[in-house]
């Protein structure tokens, strides 16, 4: 027989006794359906509800022909009355999600006529797709609109229309529809077909923040957060703001000025210490002018600073520049020689001395685990 749903009697309710039908040991523990539960399966884009069958833990619910099966980490007694406990503040997360989502996509259908072909309640956020693209720019209007509605506290509505009358409801719904259908509706917001939990009126909702929206296939992708999730959001990213005013001694809502400052500022100084090295890196080509090949160590360079200095020295050496940099073990290195090709000396490099990176044929850049001395052995057994 199929099991009694109180999940939709009463979505609040936390707790209920329930007589043990079967139970199955099956891959990661055991199926059990009960006469009837609390327990709401994975279904209509809402994650399960979670928590304990008597002494067992709940791992995943799912309904399969009518019945709803609990898996769970220990086996319960066939006939057995077992007392299930839900994870509540789990539960409420994902019913003020679901709802919110329910709340957006009902603006985006009346403002723009796009169906929601998509959703995933994931654990950071929710992810919805429309049928057409959103303009970025109208995002704070939708967010603004819908909060708008959040704060009228509309109840929640379940409907069940008889197959005669569905199509007397205007429904939003991904395809069409027949027989058994159920309407989750708020007010003149939005009437939706639906299977999920959603909370009992729009002001639980709390609080609805849209993050994103980007071009996905044919239409657009939102991000979205709702309820405590949002306002975990909204305090973390005030707190990261609070920390970036502290250390850049701007007010809080100067804080974006506060670090294109300093970016500007980072970037005259890169510019400044390049100049400043392109100098050092001249002088250093002259002092190796005809040398041959040549060896060098320096400490702390960029990689983009090894290829400069490596190409300043081997325009004048008339032979090989390898320049390394970095620390015993871990060495960052640029190899060239004009009109020459060094790929198999780069690739023995790269084997004897646990080294990765290539390039083109005069020229090669990557990084060497190896000691100084072992580096120096191997250039001089070339």
């Amino acid at each position: 027989m199929a099991t009694e749903k109180l999940y939709y009697i009463d979505q609040y309710r936390t707790e209920e006794t329930a007589r043990v039908l079967s139970c199955e040991q099956v891959e990661g523990g055991y199926a059990v359906v009960l006469d009837r539960t609390i327990f709401y399966p994975t279904g209509g884009g809402q994650p399960c509800d979670l928590g304990t069958l008597g002494g067992a833990n709940v791992l995943d619910v799912s309904e399969q022909d009518g019945e709803v099966v609990h898996l769970c980490d220990a086996p319960l007694s066939v006939g057995e009355t077992v007392v299930g406990k839900i994870d509540f503040a789990r539960r409420f997360l994902f019913m003020q999600q679901h709802s919110g989502e329910h709340l957006v996509s009902g603006v985006v259908h009346r403002r723009y006529g796009f169906e929601n072909v998509g959703f995933h309640m994931g654990s950071e956020c929710v992810t919805f797709d429309f049928s057409g693209e959103i303009p970025p720019q109208d995002l704070k209007s939708i967010e603004r609109e819908v909060n708008e509605i959040i704060y009228r506290n509309i109840k929640a509505e379940v409907i069940y229309p008889d197959a005669d009358h569905l199509h007397d409801y205007p429904f939003r719904s991904k395809k069409e529809l027949s027989g058994w259908v159920r309407l989750v509706q708020f007010g003149d917001a939005d009437l939706c077909a639906c299977c999920g939990l959603h909370v009992a009126a729009t002001g639980e909702i709390g609080l609805v923040k849209l993050l994103s929206t980007t071009k996905f296939h044919e239409g657009s992708r939102v991000e979205m957060l709702a309820g405590i999730r949002a306002l975990d959001y909204m305090n973390a990213l005030a707190e990261q703001n609070r920390e970036i005013s502290n250390l850049l001694s701007a007010k809080p809502f100067a804080t974006a000025a506060a670090v294109k400052r300093v970016s500007d500022e980072l970037a005259a100084a890169q510019y400044r210490v390049t100049e400043l090295e392109n100098q050092l890196f001249a002088a250093k080509a002259e002092q190796y002018a005809g040398a041959g090949d040549v060896l060098l160590f320096e400490r702390a360079l960029s990689p983009d600073a090894v290829r400069r200095l490596t190409d300043a020295v081997m325009q004048t050496c008339g032979g090989r520049c390898a320049v390394f940099s970095g620390e015993d073990g871990n060495y960052k290195y640029a190899i060239g020689q004009k009109d020459g090709d060094l790929r198999d000396l780069i690739k023995a490099l790269n084997a004897q001395l646990h080294g990765r990176g290539g390039g083109k044929p005069f020229f090669a850049q990557g990084s060497v685990a190896a000691m100084k001395r072992e580096i120096e052995a191997f250039f001089a057994a070339l």
